[in-house]
């Protein structure tokens, strides 16, 4: 019977940390729990992306080009193969330039008793830089920035960010509103 895995998500080399917690169904393909990551976490998904683990890089084969990476195929590997165990943790690569590394931690793993339709994200705190911000240095400049009105850049940075930038709020209920139109593929065993 599948299995429920609840996953934490934290943002690395950024304090106070920026996380969050979810619970997916150890069935989903990596493809799919990236774009549960960039729901929950709050990215564009206008960059490209890699999960890690044990030397071994999980994406899009199509997006390496150069053959470079030697990436597995995300779309036909299920979390479950990659975590197995309580406190199994991997890394997630978003935006090769910006360098928005993630770390993932198997916290637990819950018997499923009714089918999990969607991700859920149990718990969060503070809010995702935006991207393109230039990795964590230019997020602490954006941060200076954005807090005082009187500095030459504060204008162009909150347009640029699309209105105020609240870096401590953190929607859990608009995050799950979004995470319920996500639609799980089926995994079928033969």
């Amino acid at each position: 019977m599948p299995s429920i895995y609840q996953l934490k998500i934290r943002l690395l080399d950024i304090h106070p940390p920026i996380w969050r917690r979810i619970q997916v169904p150890g069935t989903i393909s990596l493809c799919c729990l990236h774009d549960a990551f960039q729901v929950v976490m709050g990215w564009t998904d206008s960059h490209l992306h890699r999960f890690e683990k044990d030397g071994d890089c999980w994406g899009v084969p199509e997006s390496d080009e150069f053959n470079e990476l030697d990436l597995i195929d995300e779309r036909k590997t299920w979390l479950a193969q990659v975590l197995k165990s309580d406190g199994d943790s991997m890394v997630y690569l978003y935006d090769f330039v910006d360098d928005w590394r993630h770390q993932v931690t198997l916290e637990k793993i819950i018997p499923m008793s009714n089918g999990v339709k969607t991700p859920v994200c149990l718990a969060g705190k503070r809010r995702c830089p935006p991207d393109g911000v230039g990795g964590v240095s230019g997020y602490e400049e954006f941060l200076k920035f954005i807090v005082d009105p009187a500095h030459r850049n504060y204008e162009p940075f909150i347009h640029w960010a699309g209105g105020l930038f609240r870096a401590e709020e953190f929607n859990l209920t608009t995050t799950n509103i979004i995470l319920s139109r996500m639609a799980l593929p089926t995994r079928h065993r033969r």
